[in-house]
């Protein structure tokens, strides 16, 4: 709760939060690319390490929140897979489509927090923010439907406490 709590915060204006539902996954995408380039054939399957981060992702999100968890393998099972075909290209090809996603993904995010006026995250607390955004995605998206409504008003309570600590 504190990690959504933490990183809900910065991101409380709906065209921050719809920059973010974009540039989060094509941020992703950006970074499955070059980790679908390592594989490994395994009983006759391929398997990379956008793969296993998917994988690894899935498993920390899971203990966390179940529903969220398998919610999150709707959008990052098909970029795996799309980073793998990517992945396919000449490095020529797939090395610019990768960096383009992923710093365009970025820049779409600090348009976001510019006009929203609150730090990145990211520039707080890297790792905490680069394995929070992906788990956000789906919070919000559940949010937007009104599902888990008891969830996201202890998440605003909690917002509404910090701010009031800062502002003492």
């Amino acid at each position: 709760m504190a990690m959504l709590t933490g990183y809900a915060s910065a991101h409380q204006r709906p065209l921050n939060l719809a920059l973010h539902l974009v540039g989060i996954p094509v941020i992703m995408l950006g970074v499955f690319i070059p980790l679908s380039w390592v594989s490994t054939n395994i009983l006759g399957y391929t398997l990379n390490l956008a793969h296993v981060a998917t994988f690894g992702l899935f498993v920390f999100y899971f203990t966390l929140d179940r529903i969220f968890s398998v919610v999150f393998l709707l959008y990052a099972v098909p970029l795996a897979i799309l980073a793998t075909r990517i992945g396919t290209e000449p490095l020529a090809v797939s090395g610019t489509i990768a960096a383009t996603t992923f710093f365009g993904g970025f820049f779409a995010q600090f348009i976001g927090h510019a006009l929203e006026k609150s730090v990145p995250v990211i520039l707080k607390h890297p790792v905490q923010a680069s394995l929070a955004a992906p788990f956000f995605i789906v919070v919000e998206i559940f949010s937007i439907f009104g599902l888990r409504e008891e969830l996201f008003r202890e998440v605003q309570r909690r917002i509404n406490e910090l701010r009031r600590e800062q502002a003492a």
